[in-house]
C-alpha cells in the first residue's frame, strides 16, 4: 500500500517540485496539495493522509498552526507531519516539533533526504539525524525549557537510558538494534515504554526531552 501524502507550500513552483519528486517514488502517492495551512488542514482531515509535508512559513495559517491543529495535544488519530524550511536555525521549527511534527528538513536537502523523511514519518520514526536538527535541539536546550522538564512516571531502566541516548542522536530502530545487539521488536518495545514514561507522543519529543534534561551532551558523535 502506498504512503499517501499531502503537500502544502505557498510557492507554487516549490510545491509542484515536491509533488513531482514524491510521485515519482515507488510506494509514495501525493493525494493532495495546498497553498496555505488552512487549506492543508482541511485537506488532511478530509483525505486522511499518512504523511503531511508542510512549509513552515505560509500566509495566514502557517505550518506550525497547521501541525498543531492536526497533530497537537488531544488530536485524534494524528497524521505524521514533517515540516520543511529554508532556514537551518529557526525558532518556528522548534515550535513545530512542539506542536507534534515528527521532524523537519531543509528545502535544499535533496531528493534522497526528502524521500527518507517521508518514509521515516510514515513508519513511525522521525528524521532527526541531520546535524542541523541536533544543533537546533541543543540550542533550545541551552536556552532552557519553558518549564521544569517532565519527570518520568517511573524511573528509566539502564537499557531505556541507552535507547533514549540513541534516539536523541537520530539513530533509526535498525541502527539501535545493531548498536545495542538486540532485536528490532525489543527496540520498539523500549521506545514504546519511553513514550509512556515520558508522556511523549513521538520520537522527536523523546529526543527533545533528552536534550532538555542534559541526557545528550554537546559535542557527542551524531
Amino acid at each position: 500500500m502506498s504512503i499517501r501524502v499531502v503537500v502544502a507550500d505557498d510557492q507554487e513552483i516549490v510545491r509542484t517540485g515536491l509533488c513531482m519528486i514524491l510521485d515519482a517514488q515507488p510506494g509514495i502517492e501525493v493525494v493532495g496539495q495546498a497553498a496555505d495551512g488552512r487549506e492543508a488542514v482541511d485537506l488532511a482531515r478530509r483525505l486522511r493522509p499518512d504523511v503531511c509535508l508542510f512549509d513552515i512559513r505560509m500566509p495566514g495559517t502557517d505550518g506550525v498552526e497547521a501541525t498543531r491543529a492536526l497533530a497537537g495535544p488531544g488530536a485524534a488519530d494524528p497524521p505524521a507531519v514533517v515540516v520543511i524550511t529554508v532556514f537551518d536555525h529557526d525558532e518556528h521549527v522548534h515550535a513545530a516539533l512542539r506542536a507534534g511534527a515528527r521532524g523537519f528538513l531543509l528545502k535544499d536537502a535533496g531528493t534522497d533526504m526528502l524521500v527518507q523523511a517521508v518514509r521515516a514519518a510514515a513508519s513511525g520514526e522521525a528524521l532527526i539525524a541531520p546535524a542541523v536538527t541536533a544543533r537546533l535541539l541543543e540550542a533550545f536546550a541551552d536556552a532552557g525549557p519553558a518549564g521544569p522538564p517532565v519527570q518520568p512516571v517511573e524511573p528509566l531502566t539502564g537499557r531505556e537510558e541507552e535507547i533514549l541516548d540513541a534516539v536523541a542522536r537520530g539513530r533509526t530502530n535498525g541502527e539501535i538494534a545493531s548498536e545495542c545487539h538486540i532485536s528490532l521488536s525489543t527496540v520498539k518495545t523500549h521506545i514504546a515504554s519511553l513514550m509512556t514514561k515520558l508522556g511523549a507522543r513521538n520520537r522527536v519529543e523523546i529526543a527533545m526531552w533528552a536534550y532538555e534534561t542534559g541526557r545528550v551532551r554537546r559535542g557527542r558523535e551524531r
